[in-house]
């Protein structure tokens, strides 16, 4: 696959923000963020927003970051360093997305903003309270350039089951009432062919990117890594349709490089670049 530009040595390379939860199991979360970011050459500023206690069998706890704590980091990292563009993660409580959301608003910032509606873990386990829900909804969607859920996702999002791709099209209408500039419906979970097939919709087209459905089981942190994979492409000026399909490429080449780990899941690894 053709990759981002690597910056030249001494170089400032760009700078990309995840504003998400630490994975104690290294598989997902700030730790697969930051593992894609430095093998695409920007680097990688963070906003922790929770730690959780996780591995590769599941998460068995959470602690939250104040809110003033993940204000706080935001605003160090933009005031000074700056940022071409950010991405969420975790976001845990209604209190820290509607900080997020404030946070963004105070600061004026335009960069594109790619938000990973994180809900659940791969494992079922609750990552969001429901009651922030209506904030991530109504306050951080209306904020972002592109908002990227799964399957289990849109269900708690919109109480929508995507079964077929007429449905798999209703959930980008209704993902994109919200108030995102873009909203992407990724196929993953739609088990109905051999294909994984997202669907990207701005209000008015619809954009499909598919690849080849792999057979691995060891996928933790897909969808953390194509968030950053399309915010990185972002950050160097990529349409979000040309951004969205090389975050697909990206997390395909990842799962077939991904390993084994623990009792569980392991992670998608994007350290196949060094072997290219």
């Amino acid at each position: 696959m053709n990759f981002l530009p690597l910056p030249p040595p001494g170089a400032t390379p760009l700078r990309v923000l995840t504003i998400a939860g630490s994975d104690s199991g290294g598989g997902a979360g700030l730790q697969a963020d930051l593992r894609s970011m430095a093998l695409l050459g920007v680097h990688a500023c963070v906003a922790v927003t929770a730690v959780t206690m996780q591995n590769t069998l599941g998460v068995t706890g959470f602690h939250e970051v104040p809110d003033d704590v993940v204000a706080g980091q935001i605003e160090a990292v933009v005031t000074d360093i700056g940022i071409q563009a950010a991405k969420t993660g975790m976001l845990a409580s209604s209190s820290i997305i509607a900080t997020l959301a404030a946070t963004w608003r105070r600061l004026g910032l335009t960069v594109p903003l790619v938000v990973d509606p994180v809900c659940a873990s791969m494992h079922g386990d609750t990552l969001l309270a429901s009651s922030a829900l209506d904030t991530l909804r109504d306050q951080l969607f209306p904020l972002a350039t592109l908002v990227t859920p799964n399957l289990d996702e849109v269900r708690v999002l919109l109480d929508m089951d995507v079964v077929d791709s007429t449905s798999q099209r209703a959930a980008a209408k209704a993902l994109h009432a919200l108030g995102p500039q873009w909203a992407l419906v990724k196929g993953g979970h739609l088990r109905t062919s051999d294909r994984s097939r997202d669907l990207l919709y701005d209000g008015a087209d619809f954009y499909e990117f598919d690849a080849p459905r792999l057979p691995v089981s060891d996928d933790h942190g897909g969808g953390d890594t194509l968030a950053t994979a399309i915010a990185c492409a972002l950050a160097h000026g990529f349409t979000v349709p040309d951004a969205v399909g090389f975050g697909k490429r990206w997390v395909t080449e990842s799962l077939r490089a991904a390993y084994p780990l623990g009792g569980g899941h392991g992670p998608v690894s994007p350290l196949f670049r060094l072997g290219s």
